[in-house]
């Protein structure tokens, strides 16, 4: 439809046009045919990028809502960098509809070539310097999007980055059951992050690995990390709670006593003092 508009533009142009002499109205038409051009491939690679920042942003915000709504009160500064990157992407789809009909109406220009004919040459150089300019504006626009979708990707990557983001990373392999990687996950947080608030429970979890897989030993040893080096954490009280348990389960139920009233007495208010208490009865 935009090729035949064009087309009648030119026969009214050559038909009406005829102040003009042939010189210019050939300059008219080559200029045309560039500005066409030059359309076409801005609208088309208008829509690639368009359609590719769409996707890429789209599932890259997916994964991250997905992982916030995972991660525990003292990941808020994760949450606040994911919703960031939120915003931005949304400022950035903003800015390609404005472009989009921007280029819309830089297209609905091309009709009024009809109407040059019947113009002074004049009107013709103002209406060809103004679509210059719009056309000018258009990719200078499109570069700052390019720019902007580029800093969003720099951000996605900073955040995958973050201690926060891996221990999620070993928290989801656990939840799902695959107890070696989140093993490895958390191992290499620890190793990465040794000082950071998440590390007891990096600890935590690497001993409920064990004892998932019946390695009641090592679990033993993992949960001591915990109850020796962060006796002040929430994961304290339940790392003493499966120590116990794991004693039990090795045949030491000595060992298991001493851990549970150890564990009564240090904590008594704790949930896991409670059910401490009711296997000392059973006992």
């Amino acid at each position: 439809m935009q090729r035949t508009r064009v087309a009648l533009s030119f026969l009214v142009m050559l038909t009406f046009f005829g102040c003009a002499s042939q010189a210019e109205l050939d300059s008219v038409r080559r200029d045309t045919d560039e500005m066409k051009n030059r359309i076409f491939t801005i609208d088309k690679g208008l829509n690639e990028v368009r359609g590719e920042v769409k996707d890429g942003v789209e599932k890259s915000l997916a994964g991250y809502r997905q992982s916030l709504e995972a991660l525990q009160s003292d990941m808020a500064g994760y949450q606040k960098e994911m919703a960031a990157i939120r915003k931005g992407g949304a400022d950035l789809q903003a800015t390609l509809e404005s472009a989009r009909v921007d280029m819309q109406l830089l297209t609905g220009k091309v009709d009024d070539v009809r109407i040059l004919a019947q113009k002074p040459a004049d009107d013709v150089a103002l209406l060809k310097e103004d679509l210059t300019r719009r056309l000018t504006a258009l990719e200078e626009r499109l570069a700052k999007m390019e720019k902007g979708l580029d800093e969003q990707q720099k951000k996605a990557a900073q955040v995958e980055k973050t201690p926060e983001y891996l221990y999620q990373q070993g928290y989801e392999a656990m939840k799902g059951g695959d107890t070696v990687k989140a093993r490895e996950l958390f191992t290499n947080f620890l190793s990465l992050h040794p000082k950071h608030n998440l590390a007891a429970n990096a600890h935590y979890w690497i001993g409920e690995s064990y004892y998932s897989e019946k390695n009641f030993e090592l679990a033993v040893l993992e949960f001591q990390e915990v109850i020796k080096n962060f006796p002040d954490k929430d994961k304290a009280p339940a790392a003493m709670l499966k120590q116990g348990m794991a004693f039990k389960e090795l045949g030491d139920s000595k060992s298991a006593a001493y851990i549970l009233k150890k564990l009564v007495d240090e904590y008594p208010k704790s949930e896991e003092a409670k059910t401490a208490r009711e296997k000392l009865k059973v006992k």
